[in-house]
């Protein structure tokens, strides 16, 4: 059996008090009385009702103010107020109403009238009640969906990534590592959560075209011949291909990065020749980022360098490597925050 609804009198007057409670609970509602504005106030701190009753006129704090407080509090805002009083003035009622409150009734009261209105104004509360309850419902569907979807995105991005480990074995701790020095950039540079996590995962993606290049192209153990260097050149395009079908935000940056890593901020880079903002902010990040791991890392053809001369190099620039082919607030950044970009190199290296 369903409980009755829950009226709040508020009016000063205890013979008013009476006849309302009297009508009310003719009617099946359960009442409570507050003699006072500071009174009913406090009330609905110990207990919400349905619906409010509040007399204008009262010594202390009258109705208006009382509706102003109630119309001003999350927690009993959704609450429906009728105001009850002798005033009939147009002043008056719209005072009332800016106040916030839904109904205004004259005395005397007129008891067909009050029946009426309690009952279209609880009806009204009880469907918003309900649209509330659903939508806090949706919202949790939503999220627990959008949990879901997340945990889905990032599972199929560890797997392409899985899978180019096994196609080159020296690609593992690199990704890691990629990921966490984009993050660190994007959280330098006061990105929002939203990007932050985004990169996070999807910058691992960065070479997923190297599945596509010969073995004896990407994995010859040295330099290789300028024919071989534009077949390894086309990692990008392909990597966008690979990733290009995918509607989750982790896939679109990560085509993004995969296309644009290699783009240089003076236009000198590949595939595009793409120059300054043309090139995704995220590619930008990424192209620091892999520069540095690049310089850090041993290759066939190379030594490991230290920390401290790949830093110099991607600031002051070498033979191949210039300052002007970053983005200059992003070369800034890394500039910043340099030696935390060490800390993750040394926390992820080969047993």
């Amino acid at each position: 059996m369903e409980s009755p609804n829950k009226i709040l009198i508020v009016d000063d007057e205890p013979r008013n008090c009476k006849l309302l409670e009297t009508l009310l609970s003719h009617e099946g509602y359960q009442t409570r009385i507050a003699y006072s504005g500071e009174q009913g106030l406090a009330a609905m701190k110990q207990e919400l009702p349905d619906l409010v009753l509040l007399d204008v006129i009262m010594s202390g704090m009258n109705g208006f103010q009382v509706a102003g407080k109630i119309k001003a509090d999350p927690a009993t805002r959704q609450i429906p107020i009728i105001m009850v009083t002798a005033l009939e003035d147009r002043h008056s009622i719209l005072n009332a109403l800016n106040m916030g409150a839904e109904e205004f009734i004259s005395k005397p009261v007129n008891s067909a009238e009050l029946k009426v209105r309690v009952r279209n104004l609880l009806r009204l509360k009880e469907y918003s009640d309900f649209l509330a309850h659903h939508n806090r419902i949706l919202n949790q569907q939503v999220q627990e969906r959008t949990a879901e979807l997340r945990e889905s995105h990032i599972e199929t991005i560890f797997t392409m990534t899985r899978a180019s480990e096994r196609k080159d074995k020296g690609t593992g701790l690199h990704i890691k590592r990629i990921s966490h020095y984009c993050l660190e950039l994007a959280q330098e540079m006061g990105m929002d959560n939203g990007f932050n996590d985004t990169i996070f995962y999807a910058s691992p993606m960065h070479d997923i075209g190297k599945i596509g290049i010969p073995d004896h192209i990407l994995l010859k153990p040295g330099r290789h011949s300028a024919r071989e260097f534009e077949i390894m050149k086309t990692h990008s395009v392909l990597g966008a291909e690979i990733l290009g079908a995918g509607h989750s935000p982790y896939l679109k940056m990560g085509r993004d990065i995969a296309l644009g890593h290699h783009e240089r901020w003076n236009g000198g880079g590949y595939p595009n020749g793409l120059k300054g903002e043309e090139i995704p902010l995220a590619a930008r990040i990424m192209t620091i980022c892999d520069v540095y791991d690049a310089l850090r890392s041993q290759r066939p053809y190379k030594p490991a360098l230290d920390h401290a001369t790949a830093v110099r190099i991607i600031i002051q620039g070498d033979e191949r490597t210039r300052p002007e082919q970053f983005d200059p607030e992003v070369l800034n950044t890394f500039r910043n925050c340099a030696e935390k970009f060490s800390a993750i190199y040394h926390s992820h290296l080969d047993g």
